[in-house]
């Protein structure tokens, strides 16, 4: 996956808080949730600890009793002008699919409204409360922001996932499927307690999946990517594998239970990217009926 050379990018859309120390805080229910929440999840139970409100959307507790806020602005990247430079720098890699994200989205959903991607390390304040790297990237519905640690891709590979280009680009277009799906109202009528693998939670979580593979199947479209190969979307399959709460138990625990899962197991979120990769549109992302 390339972006062409002379595309220029729109610096707008992502604001960078790295290095900015904003204090600890931790973790919470932030609407969708990140792709390696489930990781979070797995360690709370596992010591015993109390879930909380958390709701089945890959949440991480209750936010009663936190303090919710937004951080000062954040600078720009300056550097970032092109698509060269998406291809030549992680922090303009990311830039650029955030635009080609919502450019897709800008024409696929009626009255789209953008949403800002935020860099940070550490941790920083958010509509949804303090929030913490560990929780790796996540949306938070009350602000409608993206928030990501760049540091995310490297734990990303570690657990078995790949840091390839479109590997590191589904993160994001997952994210941004939660924002398409506050915007039309799926994660308020999904919200509820239970998990396991027909549940709410994994068919909310499957369905930004799902978008994110129509975003894959008209992103050259879109005028920023040049090219995406059949090796570019195995090393997002790559991923998608590597974070199925089957794939995650059976590392952390040495056992599935299915009954508990949030995100859905390695054949599930394989399956539902393929899927809106083939479909190349949202219609072919209703996780809601029948069974995923």
């Amino acid at each position: 996956m390339r972006f062409r050379k002379d595309a220029r990018l729109d610096r707008s859309q992502v604001e960078d808080y790295r290095g900015r120390r904003m204090g600890g805080g931790a973790p919470m229910a932030l609407g969708g949730g990140g792709i390696v929440t489930v990781l979070i999840v797995l360690a709370v139970v596992l010591l015993g600890g109390n879930l909380g409100g958390g709701g089945g959307l890959g949440g991480l507790g209750d936010l009663a009793g936190q303090s919710a806020g937004t951080a000062a602005p954040g600078t720009t990247l300056d550097h970032c002008q092109s698509g060269q430079d998406a291809n030549e720098h992680e922090d303009c890699f990311v830039l650029g699919v955030v635009n080609s994200v919502q450019g897709y989205w800008a024409k696929a959903l009626r009255n789209y409204e953008p949403a800002t991607t935020r860099f940070f390390d550490g941790s920083i304040s958010t509509g949804c409360g303090t929030a913490s790297s560990a929780v790796g990237p996540f949306y938070c519905p009350a602000d409608r922001h993206v928030y990501i640690d760049l540091g995310f891709f490297d734990q990303l590979e570690s657990f078995g996932g790949s840091s390839a280009p479109l590997a590191r680009a589904y993160v994001l277009a997952h994210e941004y499927g939660h924002h398409v799906q506050n915007l039309t109202g799926t994660l308020q009528r999904a919200q509820g307690g239970d998990t396991g693998p027909q549940s709410n939670g994994v068919r909310v979580e499957l369905q930004a999946d799902c978008y994110a593979g129509a975003w894959v199947a008209n992103a050259r479209r879109a005028g920023l990517i040049e090219d995406i190969t059949r090796a570019d979307v195995q090393d997002a399959l790559t991923s998608a594998a590597a974070i199925g709460d089957d794939r995650i138990q059976e590392k952390t625990q040495g056992q599935v239970n299915p009954e508990t899962w949030t995100h859905g197991s390695s054949d599930q979120r394989q399956s539902w990217f393929v899927r809106g990769i083939d479909g190349g549109s949202p219609n072919s992302c209703d996780t809601f009926r029948g069974r995923v």
